[in-house]
């Protein structure tokens, strides 16, 4: 019976019977159009769905920084979870929906495997991470934050079935194992908080072992960006860590006045101005600093290996493309946690 229903989730009729109710077909193309007759086509769709991205922002009383409560251990948990996730696609080697009957809306991670769904797993997880962090914290109504947590991720977990790129049964097992994490870690994210900004070793413990597992990704018999993205997460993690550690040093981590849980402040003109500002500011520094890391980064390995990286194939080479998507985003990762904050900071903002 168990074994049924998990053919029955895995099969890929039930992804094309969602998308058929959703308006996406396969039709045959006829010979007015000069294709082979039987040959599949999209009959109609709506893009637009692509990759999600989650990003941390909480406001902010004025002359206050945020206070823990598992705010730095929550990147870390969701770059685990997610390195396990991608890791297990290259493990399992499970292939994603055929087609026909299934409809692919997108080609660059075709060459992917399905199981789990890491959308599935980042949405899940970092909804219910904001939920989880802010209860207690700040005053909302649980009932309707666990509604729009579940809604983001039931949303982005259904637009991974929209486009083709994975069975019903990927999709619950990456909502479920991000579920299962969330619930063994979250005891511990208070200490492991205490850690992050204490420990000089953490930061170092993040660098060398986000690079080794990079390097050390499960190896394929085809190209995929499986560990492209891996490596884009760990390097995010380390920089984050590194960023927390520096922080805390430098004495901008502070706990809010008041009682918990606090009042979520009231939108005004003067703070719509002052994060707009803010937003726009870090998101410069960030691109300013992906093109200066980058740049440097694959000039200097291109030069100790004698190749050029200006080819695509040679930029997907092991020993080019960890290192320099490492570095980059580890880069990027401290700029956004540490020296944007700071910079904030000196401009009042």
């Amino acid at each position: 019976m168990a074994l049924h229903l998990l053919r029955t989730l895995q099969d890929p009729q039930l992804v094309a019977q969602f998308q058929r109710s959703c308006g996406l077909t396969l039709q045959p193309k006829g010979e007015a159009n000069g294709a082979a007759a039987g040959h599949v086509s999209v009959q109609s769709f709506q893009e637009g769905w692509g990759k999600t991205a989650g990003g941390k922002g909480v406001p902010q009383e004025n002359g206050h920084k945020n206070c823990s409560n598992g705010s730095y251990s929550n990147g870390t948990h969701k770059q685990i979870v997610m390195y396990i996730g991608q890791a297990s696609k290259d493990l399992l080697k499970w292939p994603r929906p055929s087609s026909p009957p299934v409809v692919k809306l997108e080609t660059r991670v075709e060459a992917e495997y399905g199981m789990p769904s890491t959308h599935a797993i980042a949405a899940t997880a970092i909804s219910f991470t904001f939920l989880l962090a802010s209860t207690g914290r700040y005053q909302f109504p649980f009932v309707l934050g666990f509604v729009a947590a579940l809604c983001l991720s039931t949303l982005v977990s259904l637009s991974r079935l929209y486009t083709g790129m994975h069975t019903v049964l990927d999709v619950i097992c990456g909502a479920l194992f991000a579920l299962l994490f969330l619930a063994m870690t979250f005891p511990s994210w208070d200490s492991i908080d205490h850690l992050l900004l204490t420990n000089p070793i953490c930061p170092v413990v993040a660098v060398i072992s986000g690079f080794l597992l990079s390097y050390n990704y499960p190896k394929l018999d085809h190209y995929s960006t499986t560990r492209a993205d891996t490596t884009v997460i760990l390097g995010v993690g380390a920089g984050t860590s590194i960023g927390v550690w520096v922080t805390h040093y430098i004495g901008l981590t502070y706990v809010p006045s008041g009682v918990f849980p606090l009042r979520i402040p009231l939108i005004t003109s003067d703070m719509l101005l002052k994060h707009l500002l803010r937003f726009g500011l870090g998101v410069s520094h960030l691109v300013i600093t992906r093109f200066i890391v980058k740049t440097l980064s694959l000039k200097a390995l291109g030069s100790w290996y004698n190749v050029s990286t200006q080819s695509r194939t040679v930029r997907q080479r092991l020993e080019i493309e960890v290192p320099y998507k490492f570095v980059t985003y580890t880069s990027m990762g401290i700029v956004a946690i540490a020296f944007v904050p700071w910079l904030y900071h000196v401009l009042g903002l």
